[in-house]
């Protein structure tokens, strides 16, 4: 069941608070542990809270800590895009809501409120943090139309602004309308041509573009001087005090506010009895500008009439005054109970609350997001609490990799090399060392090489090996870790900054070995791209693969990907797609497409089938209709090393994606290679990825 829904909206003052109450109402009735989330908040004062967080907190009394509520404010927002640094702010947004998730039965994100000066960023925010959270999307539209074509062509624009960023929109929610319901609902549907899509519509509503004097006292920092009890009490008109009392008392209104100069005491006296005569409509509140020193007899007179009408002050001039009142905006606020009531009463009156239930807590969630495979990675590499070895402790990549590492908390990490060197290269690198996490072994001399020797010499002396030979192997730091894994010392090891992959891989071929069922050693990359997470195998192990072999990659491929939380849906790649192509390497995939099919009939697979009909809908349907992979494949087996490697280089460069591995499969414990060209970020990646698959062959 799907626990979360993101409401975004599309353009300022579009009232989306009204559709956070209404939705948090309908959660609540069904699902009372409920939390709230705004990833981005306005900016505020110190000491001053966002009023969106406080209004929910209060109102539904949620057990749930302000701080909690929120990741960063737009200033903060704003520095980090100036930085280059937003996708640490992503990375942030996904935590704390993880955080949330954990907590409660149901989470509802408030995206960002659009602002003039900033509405371009914190729409593609909205895009990205909802797509990065995977999560379904409620559209909030605003009417600003003259007509319902203008209106529903606009919504159609929206709608496919978010779907061609693969975001899921579930419910449009076009809100302040003021053209015909039906005409819009039936003008909206057609467009957008998706009746998964549910569209409701709110008329505006006056009286919730009332401010209050509570809003207009916060506006303009004024002194309140009475009436702190009828601060909610909303303005419907200001009325400017310019002229003389007979004049004036014509334009008072029920529910006005009058803005008037402190020495105008005909004005201020007028007002205030006005609110006691019958004849006289009843007027909200009463501004004094240009405060200096209030007349006593006034003061006087206002303390005596005990009509607690507010009445505040401010410094600054009339015609000043008066414009800051004319941009003041409506807000929902927790003391605001009436504009919180009359929310969530239009939001039931006028959106089929059932039906959108019935899309919240059914929508699927499809896949993963490459931000959310990636901190699902951190997370459960740091709840396992691995121990992973590291023999090449010379390098300086290496070095910074495990300091990085021992800092986050991720893993234990034993690095071989001699102690005094590589405490001296710390020492000149200037970087952490957190022993509590990182220790330092030195593999040519310790108490465990006798014993490793004595049991590589059992383990291969049928294949020749003399106990001389074990013991000079035993020296070598590769052979030292793999036996240390084998042994039980540690969990996994990461090598190849300096060896090559041979060099790594061959203690393990010789005395790890492979699972059962499995004859074939091979690679997959965990490609990161800008909207999903793809497997590809084989691209780093088996230069040319027979049948068997495919098919073994294939099947370790799809436990692979299984074990990191993805459905696998096979691939397997060449260049024809079914039955449109002949040779020895199209039957080649055919026939291990086929083994595949025989040894598991449990998985997806597709084959033979081109890259393209396998990963993109609409060629997959024209090529091979019918198909459950075509289109949707995300384990991509590709027919030899020289075709995988350079693909997966070629799409790494080209898109800017990141590329996870290689990730070796198919041993009984977790050896992996590095690149020599490996960078730290992909040292740290790789460790992370060991520990998950030593947590996973448990």
């Amino acid at each position: 069941m799907n626990r979360s829904v993101y409401i975004a909206t599309t353009s300022p003052d579009s009232g989306k608070s009204l559709v956070s109450l209404g939705i948090l109402q309908m959660v609540m009735r069904q699902t009372p542990n409920v939390g709230y989330y705004r990833p981005i908040i306005d900016d505020v004062e110190e000491d001053i809270k966002d009023n969106h967080i406080e209004t929910m907190i209060s109102y539904f009394n949620l057990n749930q800590n302000y701080d909690d509520a929120y990741a960063f404010t737009k200033s903060e927002i704003i520095d980090l895009q100036n930085n280059n640094k937003l996708d640490d702010a992503y990375d942030v947004i996904i935590q704390k809501y993880k955080a949330l998730e954990d907590r409660y039965d149901f989470v509802l994100i408030d995206g960002t409120d659009l602002s003039a000066e900033s509405t371009s960023l914190e729409y593609d925010l909205n895009v990205v943090i909802a797509k990065s959270l995977n999560i379904p999307v409620i559209l909030v539209v605003k009417d600003s139309f003259k007509n319902s074509h203008d209106l529903s062509k606009n919504v159609s624009l929206e709608v496919n602004n978010f779907l061609k960023r693969d975001n899921k929109i579930i419910a449009v929610i076009i809100n302040k309308n003021i053209n015909p319901i039906e005409e819009v609902i039936e003008k909206s549907k057609k467009r957008i041509n998706d009746d998964s899509v549910l569209i409701s519509v709110i008329p505006k509503d006056i009286s919730l573009s009332f401010p209050t004097l509570k809003e207009l006292s916060d506006t303009l920092g004024a002194k309140l001087l009475y009436g702190k009890d009828n601060l909610d009490r909303p303005i419907k008109k200001f009325i400017i005090g310019a002229m003389q009392l007979s004049h004036f008392m014509n334009y008072v209104e029920e529910d006005c506010v009058a803005v008037v100069p402190a020495d105008r005491s005909d004005l201020i006296a007028g007002v205030v009895l006005s609110n006691f005569s019958s004849g006289y409509p009843r007027v909200s509140g009463l501004i004094l500008t240009a405060v200096r020193n209030l007349d006593a007899n006034i003061m006087k007179l206002v303390e005596g009439a005990n009509i607690n009408l507010p009445i505040m002050a401010v410094e600054s001039g009339t015609f000043e005054t008066a414009s800051t009142t004319a941009n003041i905006k409506s807000t929902i606020y927790p003391e605001n109970i009436t504009k919180i009531k009359r929310s969530i009463d239009l939001f039931e009156q006028y959106v089929d609350i059932p039906e959108l239930e019935k899309k919240i807590s059914s929508f699927k969630i499809g896949g993963i997001t490459p931000k959310m495979f990636q901190y699902n990675l951190l997370r459960t590499a740091k709840k396992a609490q691995k121990h992973i070895v590291l023999p090449e402790g010379g390098d300086e990549r290496i070095l910074r990799a495990a300091s990085m590492l021992a800092d986050d908390e991720i893993v234990k990490l034993t690095v071989l090399g001699k102690p005094e060197e590589i405490k001296q290269k710390v020492i000149q690198l200037g970087i952490n060392w957190n022993e509590n996490f990182i220790s330092v072994l030195d593999n040519t001399e310790n108490d465990l090489l006798e014993d490793y020797a004595n049991t590589l010499y059992e383990l291969r002396k049928d294949k020749g090996m003399e106990l001389a030979q074990a013991k000079d192997l035993m020296l070598d730091a590769s052979y030292f870790g793999t036996m240390m894994v084998y042994k039980g010392y540690a969990d996994g090891m990461v090598s190849g900054a300096q060896n090559t992959t041979a060099h790594t891989i061959r203690p393990a071929l010789q005395f790890v070995k492979t699972k059962p069922g499995i004859k074939t050693v091979s690679s997959v990359f965990f490609m990161l791209l800008r909207d999903r997470v793809l497997v590809y195998g084989d691209c780093a192990v088996v230069p040319n693969p027979t049948s068997d072999q495919l098919a073994d990659i294939a099947i370790s491929s799809a436990q692979t990907a299984k074990a990191f939380g993805l459905e696998p849906k096979i691939a397997m790649l060449s260049y024809s797609s079914g039955n449109s192509g002949s040779g020895e390497e199209v039957d080649k995939v055919r026939k291990a497409t086929n083994l595949v099919k025989s040894l598991r009939p449990d998985l997806l697979v597709e084959g033979p089938i081109q890259y393209d009909a396998a990963v993109v809908p609409s060629v997959g349907s024209s090529k091979m209709p019918g198909s459950l992979v075509a289109g949707q494949a995300n384990v991509l087996i590709f027919p030899d090393l020289n075709t995988g490697n350079n693909t997966y280089k070629a799409v790494q460069r080209e898109s800017g994606g990141l590329a996870l591995g290689p990730v070796l499969q198919g041993l009984k414990k977790p050896i992996n290679d590095l690149s020599r060209g490996a960078k730290i970020e992909d040292i740290y990646n790789t460790v992370v990825i060991t520990a998950i698959q030593a947590e996973n062959d448990q």
